[in-house]
């Protein structure tokens, strides 16, 4: 019974991300779909980050660089070796880990800003890295070869097919975010975001519980950008490395509730559907950045918890569903 109260905290996402998920199937319509796979793919990425800044409290704002990379690398299989997007994705996530466990044995060292600052740099650097590098088609990317989505029936259907799969890779990102929060594992990751001296001293292994949640937290991303560059058919050192949108998975992790499985959901419906009236406002439009870079401010100043902290506050009995 005590086993089953600890994973009641996971039923609420799951129903929101399943519901929403078959919300373009009932409809039958495209735009639908290719919007809902908008926010799902932002649920999936906000989820992740959520392993590394919600539980241990690090801030990254150079997260999207495993997106870029697993991306990158999954596609070239994909598109140069003839595999297939299983395989893809799956590649993806596994560069994405390695490249998290190299970086957090350096990185995760430092704390605060200079872990933060030291993100950035590593998202740039690695934007300029495939910039230069030929096999991966340089400043212009690579495109897809056509020919790839026969063996999914066509474009149009591998279209539907990767809303499926993304739909599939968010309910995992949840699931692996509420197993870590639930875990030892868990509590380690809670007791460094709280006092990172104090947890060593009651006996974790900081460095290490860090590096591997670093891990964790780059999978699921290395998996989503294979998934989106072979839907969109092509991808670019520029798209792939975007530092705004790290900034915007802030925002959404924040905004929602840190540390928390269901906050990452309700920050990138909202943040999702503000961003969407931005772009088509007049005068908004110019200055998205700016307005993500003052709600994050007004975040920290004002709901530091997060609208889940907000309604856990307000609503003591929600306590054990709002997880």
């Amino acid at each position: 019974m005590k086993n089953w109260r600890n994973h009641l905290g996971l039923l609420l996402p799951m129903l929101v991300v399943i519901g929403f998920s078959l919300w373009p199937v009932i409809t039958g319509n495209i735009s639908t779909r290719e919007s809902a796979f908008t926010i799902l793919k932002a649920i999936a990425l906000a989820s992740s980050l959520n392993i590394l800044l919600g539980y241990t409290g690090y801030v990254s704002f150079g997260h999207i660089v495993f997106y870029g990379f697993g991306g990158y690398i999954g596609l070239y299989f994909v598109n140069q070796q003839d595999w297939s997007i299983w395989a893809g994705m799956l590649v993806g996530g596994i560069s994405a880990g390695i490249l998290a466990f190299l970086l957090g044995k350096a990185i995760l060292r430092l704390r605060g800003a200079y872990f933060a600052l030291a993100t950035i740099g590593i998202n740039e650097a690695m934007k300029a890295l495939f910039n230069n590098l030929d096999l991966f088609g340089g400043p212009i990317g690579m495109v897809l070869n056509f020919s790839v989505y026969k063996a999914y029936g066509g474009a149009a259907k591998a279209l539907g097919m990767a809303f499926y799969i993304m739909a599939g890779l968010t309910i995992i990102a949840l699931i692996i975010s509420h197993l870590v929060r639930t875990s030892k594992f868990g509590l380690g990751l809670l007791a460094i975001r709280e006092d990172e001296d104090a947890a060593e001293v009651m006996g974790v292994v900081a460095p290490d519980t860090k590096t591997w949640a670093y891990v964790l937290s780059a999978i699921i991303p290395g998996m989503v950008g294979v998934l989106f560059f072979f839907k969109n058919g092509n991808v670019e050192p520029h798209v792939a490395f975007p530092l705004h949108s790290s900034i915007e998975l802030l925002v959404m992790v924040m905004l929602g509730g840190q540390g928390t499985v269901l906050g990452p959901i309700l920050g990138a419906f909202a943040y999702q559907g503000m961003r969407g009236y931005f772009v088509t406002s007049e005068f908004f439009k110019d200055i998205q950045l700016s307005v993500s870079g003052v709600l994050l401010l007004l975040i920290v100043l004002f709901i530091p918890a997060g609208a889940v902290g907000w309604l856990r506050q307000k609503f003591p009995t929600l306590r054990r569903v709002l997880q």
